[in-house]
């Protein structure tokens, strides 16, 4: 009986209290993280909002993006001005009563959105952004905060668009192999550097790993440098407030903190690519929980010897040290100084020009260079020890009522040993009377 009562103790403590769906898991799981919501697809039907709350349509120059105002499905209908896209905070362009929808349809460069160069792909991203208002009663409000990530890629190496292509028109993977631009990239990567990663759930105390790309198509060899890297709360070195990740033409000044251990990593794969690693952080006060990193970047001849204006110098904590990734090192000695020439001076004199048999047109001064933009990067909420165990889930409850129930089970069965022990002796003790 002891048991059976611990058993069905047990069986009750592993449902959560508050939630009555357990018929529907799927629907539980789903709802556990609104913040993570982002569907990339066709348009659905009204009766498939539960499941697809957020849908978007990738067009040739712009993007749709079509969200169900029982954002959370809880019945409970947002309100539309509370959303919006993109870090500009662009307003719904239609609003539908009848379907309760709101609709934004934004081009590809609008709203703040941002571009992604690789190889094959450009991924432009933007954020879908709900910022609940407070309700009748300013003292309260019944929603949290939530950011959707929403992306689409576009093939670099075909033509986008849905019209035929006129037999005038240049095909545009010859035209830039002939024209020998240049094209510069960041990508976020995985720990082992063998693919990308999302940008979205890393938490402080991780590390972002970026790798810096120029595809030189039919180039000459070049060697790549980060000129300087700044995170913002929306794209561009510009915007405030900012921090500091690289400065002073390629010195690392984040890994000069002690609390960090951001540094380049030595060797290279390739001369035309450069991977450095930060650790996490965020802005304080923000309660978007976001960043954006927009980095210089500049190549030189591989065959040119790396200098304080062309470098990649890291700081070694255990050397008390600056040290570059190649060169000598007394090319870093300027980081520990912050001044490593003008960067005015750098940018103006184009390192290409010092080829030999290279011609140049006007506006070719500003194919050794560009600025990239990596980001959003999206951190997980940090809400105090009581907020990481609703966070996550039912576990933390049930965690403690299993420990409540395995208490009762023992105190229960120290009762019944006592009583079956007391019922012993009291049988021994009739017997020696009878005796």
């Amino acid at each position: 009986i002891l048991s059976l009562l611990c058993w069905a103790a047990g069986e009750v403590a592993a449902y959560p209290p508050w939630d009555f769906s357990w018929g529907e898991p799927a629907s539980r799981e789903a709802r556990a993280d609104p913040s993570t919501w982002s569907w990339v697809g066709d348009s659905q039907s009204p009766g498939t909002y539960r499941q697809h709350p957020v849908m978007v349509q990738c067009q040739e120059a712009q993007l749709v993006v079509t969200v169900h105002r029982d954002l959370f499905g809880t019945g409970r209908l947002v309100n539309a001005a509370d959303l919006t896209l993109g870090p500009a905070a662009c307003k719904h362009s239609s609003l539908s009563r009848a379907h309760n929808t709101v609709t934004f349809t934004a081009g590809l460069h609008e709203c703040g959105s941002t571009v992604q160069i690789t190889p094959d792909s450009l991924i432009y991203r933007t954020l879908l952004n709900y910022d609940p208002s407070p309700a009748s009663n300013p003292v309260i409000i019944r929603t949290n905060p939530a950011i959707i990530p929403i992306e689409c890629h576009y093939p670099r190496r075909e033509n986008v668009s849905s019209n035929a292509i006129r037999p005038t028109w240049a095909p545009f993977s010859s035209t830039l192999s002939a024209e020998e631009k240049l094209v510069f990239s960041l990508r976020l990567m995985n720990e082992d550097w063998s693919a990308e990663r999302p940008f979205t759930g890393f938490q402080l105390g991780d590390v972002l790993n970026i790798q810096a790309e120029v595809g030189t198509e039919s180039h000459v060899p070049l060697r790549l440098f980060v000129d300087s890297c700044v995170a913002a709360l929306s794209p561009g070195a510009d915007s405030s407030p900012h921090y500091t990740i690289i400065d002073f033409n390629g010195c690392l000044v984040d890994g000069r903190l002690d609390d960090t251990s951001s540094a380049f990593i030595t060797p290279r794969p390739r001369e035309d690519m450069l991977r450095f690693r930060i650790d996490v952080f965020r802005f304080a006060g923000d309660t978007r929980n976001l960043i954006y990193i927009t980095c210089h970047l500049k190549v030189t001849p591989a065959d040119q010897t790396p200098d304080p204006l062309n470098k990649a110098c890291s700081f070694n904590k255990a050397r008390n040290t600056w040290a570059p990734v190649e060169g000598t090192r007394d090319i870093c000695s300027c980081c520990e100084m912050g001044n490593c020439g003008s960067p005015a001076l750098s940018r103006s004199l184009n390192p290409l020009d010092r080829w030999p048999g290279r011609r140049f047109r006007r506006h070719d001064t500003k194919e050794a260079e560009a600025d990239v933009v990596i980001g959003p990067v999206l951190l997980w909420r940090d809400l105090g020890a009581g907020g990481r165990q609703q966070e996550g889930g039912q576990g933390g409850v049930t965690a403690v009522l299993g420990v409540g129930t395995v208490l009762l089970c023992v105190v229960a069965g120290v009762g019944l040993a006592a009583a079956v022990l007391a019922i012993g002796v009291g049988r021994r003790r009739c017997a020696r009377a009878q005796a």
